[in-house]
């Protein structure tokens, strides 16, 4: 069994001349805006914005602010299913990994892959499963299949190779949660805050083996969800903090500028809203209606081409760790 599934990397370099593949999600963020018209000054202005946030951090010995670029790649995962034949993958997860480069000296410090997480099964639990179930209430086994699988990735010798540490990932806070400030400072993530309870994408992204905290850096609107393994405080070098802060700000503030480029700071009791109507729009075109139909759309792929003929193959082999 433990030869019945295997993955493998591919990766892209997302700058202004990035184009998506055939292959890849095209509900990722990145895709999104590399279409259209004003494609390239799109994605160039996003690339722009990323700079200059991470030169607003790291601003010691950096007295022009333009210090240091960040160069991104995309990580493409496929599942290799032995039981699929003809050496068939399926794409079961995106992510950005970030390098963080110094431009005075060259030198380059290596940053956090989880950037931009996406995933297959993700949009099928979200996209499928979940509103199958929302007369029963949540299924106690809600994403525990995806869990395992992610968990299996980042165990793996393919991760290890290319990766010397965890995976953290960034989102958006709950709108559905309300976040209170709490005293601790750390120098690049920024003031903690807490939830009062657990949300669902707490629950689904524990059972991947990470856990939340949530930081507003300084000059944010709001705070950010940090979903990681281990000490994220500690783990992680100040560079490479920065470069994932100004990475996924920049997202949040493109796809969610009601909330990340709000015109009002968080405040110590904190609730975030999309109704918020005090924001400004960056110079960036995203259409989250479109993203938002697609996810249903590879939702159900994910289900007629993965979990309907290999769902028993996958779940023996995902679990076999844990028997």
């Amino acid at each position: 069994m433990t030869n019945d599934c295997a993955f493998s990397i591919d990766t892209t370099r997302f700058d202004e001349d990035y184009t998506p593949s055939t292959s890849s999600r095209i509900t990722t963020n990145f895709a999104n805006l590399a279409r259209g018209e004003g494609r390239r000054q799109n994605l160039r202005n996003a690339v722009t914005m990323m700079k200059t946030r991470v030169n607003e951090l790291a601003h010691w010995d950096n007295p022009r602010g333009d210090r240091y670029r960040l160069d991104l790649d995309i990580v493409s995962v496929d599942l290799h299913l032995a039981s699929a034949g003809d050496g068939s993958a399926f794409p079961v997860i995106e992510v950005l990994d970030v390098d963080i480069v110094d431009i005075e000296t060259g030198s380059r410090t290596e940053g956090i892959v989880g950037n931009n997480f996406s995933s297959y099964i993700r949009d099928y639990d979200f996209s499928v499963r979940l509103p199958e179930h929302r007369a029963t209430g949540i299924p106690s086994d809600f994403g525990d299949l995806h869990g395992q699988v992610f968990q299996r990735f980042v165990e793996s010798d393919e991760y290890r190779e290319r990766f010397s540490q965890p995976p953290v990932i960034c989102i958006s806070v709950s709108t559905s949660m309300t976040y209170r400030r709490l005293s601790n400072h750390h120098p690049i993530l920024g003031v903690e805050y807490v939830a009062d309870e657990q949300s669902l994408t707490d629950r689904y992204f524990e059972k991947m083996g990470l856990r939340a905290r949530y930081f507003m850096p300084r000059g944010s609107a709001a705070p950010l969800a940090f979903y990681h393994r281990g000490d994220l405080l500690n783990d992680y070098s100040l560079l490479a903090l920065a470069g994932t802060i100004a990475t996924m700000e920049t997202f949040q503030k493109i796809y969610r500028p009601e909330i990340y480029n709000s015109n009002t700071a968080a405040a110590q009791v904190y609730r975030p809203s999309l109704d918020n109507g005090n924001y400004s729009l960056p110079q960036v075109s995203y259409d989250r209606v479109e993203r938002t139909g697609l996810a249903a759309t590879q939702g159900k792929f994910t289900e007629v081409n993965l979990i309907e003929p290999y769902g028993a193959v996958l779940e023996r082999w995902a679990f076999e760790q844990t028997a």
